[in-house]
């Protein structure tokens, strides 16, 4: 059974959860807090698994009530739940350790889906949420690059060109005529140049998932 705290300065708001997450068997609710304090003070006492906070409360607001759990160390794992869904609202609740971010008008299903996710050591944002963040942030991560890319070979222009058209690797050398060998030394200079080996872990995934494909298959052409 997971254990739920729920954080929200409204009651029928926190009723309302309650009747939500108690009926499935799964979940059991262990208490209820009015603000951040309570809230701290609750999870200190009752350990859940998870925390549900709102992001607005009275006292200490969402944002600040993660950021001691994570000074604490705590256990528990905190999905932000509020009606704001600005990037900027995500990256700070991101930012103060906050394991998953729900919109309220996307709760219900989203919010088991959440707390399963939390649980089992994943991030959960909200669908819609998530695809806008995503597609945001790439867009930026495209532009960082092209304005750093005065500062490789013409051949690593190229394969940067590729990879943020998202061609695969294989792909890669078979248009410029290179072995897949050569394409992931480049890929290793563009990380090594342009300082995404020192980065943040979210630019660190989107090199992987989008830059780096493992060799699946052989590219035709010829090698370097």
């Amino acid at each position: 059974m997971v254990t739920v705290a729920l954080a929200d300065d409204h009651v029928v708001v926190r009723q309302g959860l309650r009747l939500l997450l108690e009926s499935d068997p799964e979940f059991h609710v262990v208490g209820e807090a009015a603000d951040g304090i309570e809230a701290l003070e609750l999870v200190k006492r009752r350990k859940p698994k998870v925390l549900i906070a709102d992001l607005m409360m009275p006292g200490l607001d969402g944002l600040e009530t993660t950021r001691r759990l994570s000074r604490l160390k705590s256990d528990t794992r905190v999905i932000i739940l509020t009606m704001y869904g600005d990037e900027a609202y995500l990256l700070d609740a991101l930012g103060s350790g906050a394991a998953g971010y729900v919109v309220k008008e996307s709760a219900g299903a989203d919010l088991f889906q959440a707390i399963r996710d939390v649980v089992a050591g994943r991030r959960y944002l909200s669908p819609l949420l998530s695809e806008v963040f995503t597609r945001g942030y790439l867009q930026k991560f495209r532009t960082a690059l092209l304005k750093l890319s005065n500062t490789l070979t013409i051949r690593e222009r190229k394969v940067l060109k590729l990879v943020l058209e998202g061609v695969s690797s294989c792909d890669i050398g078979a248009r410029l005529k290179i072995s897949l060998r050569t394409v992931e030394s480049d890929l290793a200079n563009l990380v090594g140049t342009l300082g995404l080996n020192t980065g943040h872990g979210i630019t660190r995934q989107v090199v992987k998932r989008r830059v780096t494909n493992k060799r699946a298959r052989k590219p035709p052409g010829k090698t370097n």
